[in-house]
């Protein structure tokens, strides 16, 4: 383990306008580390009335100075921004481990890189893609005119908290917009540092806020209400998407939802067992299994059933679960007790509808203090368990075998969620055929979490609304004009 920490926790203010500020009444909370249950810092908290003031700077500065950059200018800005975030890669991923539980070695290898790699990507695409042009014979020409869609709220989740709130933030300020964004309340700090960055780059005043708090009936429910926020972009689970979308309905906002996922793995007979296992490690646990990619129903053909199980157990106790900053840990403390005890009540649920723990279940032995849990492989549950069919969103999986191909598409197909899934065999024409009739926004076959930046991304029924990434992305934090002129 490392002796210390090189990066000292921050207090969290809100940033609004350009500026620090702490909560018109003072009031603050407590920012626990879940590694440790100790206290790392305050936080403040905001609700309407800070809401209303980062609102307010935020539509001067979409009618000000900002409305008259070129994409050049802010491709300029973006690609500042990116670069400032790798100068303070270390800081960023030892703030990103404290709050929220992961290694750092995962925040500093994924997590603040591909942050980085958000508004680099996107200080290149913006300025890479036209509009859309017609000529209508003699008559007319038609051609699209792009504009910002306005004061945008972000609403962003705990789990990869600075990865996914650059994954929203740049297309938005690549379009010409304003942000107003409210972090997790569990993970703040990373988000605060992210206020720091951009104000260096050149982002001017008024154009980001950052507005700490909590759900409905505080910051968030400020923001989702709020008459002048044009749209919203949020990440999280179905239950606060519904919330959002009825508060947002009097005004009518543009709204982009990345929801839950209860992710089917499908592993064929004539798959790589050895890259299959190696990967599944990754799609089961990584992060502690707080992704919403990953692919917690494993579903096995049953002449492999026996096998996966035994080796894929033998791998999951190989795993270190440890301190994050400890260089060999694999698997950290989940992100709250909250959150830690709603983990362990689904344990219990399976272990009551007759589940098998194969290995896992409870927390590993020297660790009285923080919220870790052993990584979880649970067998012989009916498809109606609540642990087979809710989210659970630790490092628990369920394995199930199969005998038919038809069965697995239906059992995979069989959720409210509609997010990823993961294909494993080397028959392509079975690849294409199952992955066709996959209920999914994205399908991983023979691989799991490989992006590319240009293309769609999204989930189907309970999992989004919407797709981000490359076009997408843009086309949601604009508005479009189409401008005839008659020749």
């Amino acid at each position: 383990m490392q002796t210390e920490t090189r990066v000292r926790a921050i207090n969290c203010r809100h940033f609004i306008n350009g500026q620090f500020v702490d909560s018109q009444n003072q009031k603050t909370f407590e920012n626990i580390n879940p590694a440790t249950e100790e206290v790392l810092g305050t936080v403040a908290e905001g609700g309407k009335e800070e809401v209303d003031y980062a609102v307010a700077a935020a539509r001067r500065a979409l009618n000000g100075s900002w409305k008259k950059t070129t994409l050049q200018e802010r491709s300029k800005i973006l690609r500042r921004i990116g670069d400032l975030i790798l100068e303070r890669q270390e800081e960023l991923a030892h703030l990103e481990s404290l709050d929220t539980g992961k290694p750092f070695a995962l925040a500093n290898s994924i997590d603040v890189p591909r942050a980085a790699y958000n508004f680099h990507f996107y200080a290149d695409y913006i300025i890479s893609v036209g509009t859309d042009a017609y000529q209508q014979d003699q008559q007319a020409l038609h051609y699209s005119y792009r504009r910002p869609v306005g004061v945008v709220g972000i609403i962003k989740p705990w789990n990869l908290p600075l990865l996914l709130l650059t994954w929203k933030l740049a297309p938005c300020l690549g379009m010409g917009n304003t942000a107003v964004i409210k972090p997790a309340e569990w993970t703040p700090m990373t988000a605060t540092v992210l206020m720091e960055i951009c104000k260096e780059a050149g982002v001017p005043d008024g154009v980001v806020n950052l507005v700490h708090g909590f759900g409905p009936n505080s910051a968030g429910g400020a923001i989702s209400e709020h008459p002048d926020i044009d749209a919203i972009s949020f990440i999280g689970e179905p239950g606060t998407g519904s919330s959002i979308m009825k508060s947002a309905a009097d005004s009518l906002k543009k709204l982009s939802y990345e929801l839950g996922g209860k992710n089917p793995n499908i592993i064929f007979a004539d798959s790589d067992l050895d890259e299959v296992i190696e990967t599944t490690l990754k799609s089961s646990f990584i992060n502690q299994g707080e992704v919403c990619l990953c692919g917690s129903r494993i579903y096995v053909e049953r002449p492999i059933y026996d096998e996966f199980i035994s080796r894929f157990a033998e791998r999951t106790k190989e795993l270190k679960v440890g301190h994050p900053l400890s260089e060999n840990t694999n698997v950290g403390a989940l992100v709250s007790k909250e959150h830690y005890d709603n983990v362990n009540k689904y344990i219990e649920i399976a272990r009551n509808d007759g589940g098998t723990i194969v290995t896992g279940g409870k927390r590993p032995e020297g660790f009285e203090k923080g919220y870790y849990l052993e990584p979880t492989i649970i067998t012989d549950l009916d498809r109606n368990s609540r642990c087979v069919r809710e989210e659970i969103f630790g490092p628990v999986v369920t394995v199930t075998p199969f005998d038919m191909e038809e069965e697995v598409i239906m059992q995979a197909n069989d959720t409210h969620y509609g997010l990823s899934a993961t294909i494993w065999t080397s028959d392509l024409k079975r690849a294409h055929r199952v992955a066709h009739q996959i209920e999914a926004g994205i399908i991983w076959v023979n691989t799991w979490f490989l992006r590319d930046l240009r293309t769609p991304f999204g989930g189907m029924k309970h999992s989004g609304i919407g797709r981000t990434g490359g076009m997408h992305s843009l086309d949601f934090y604009s508005e479009i004009s189409n401008i005839t002129i008659k020749l």
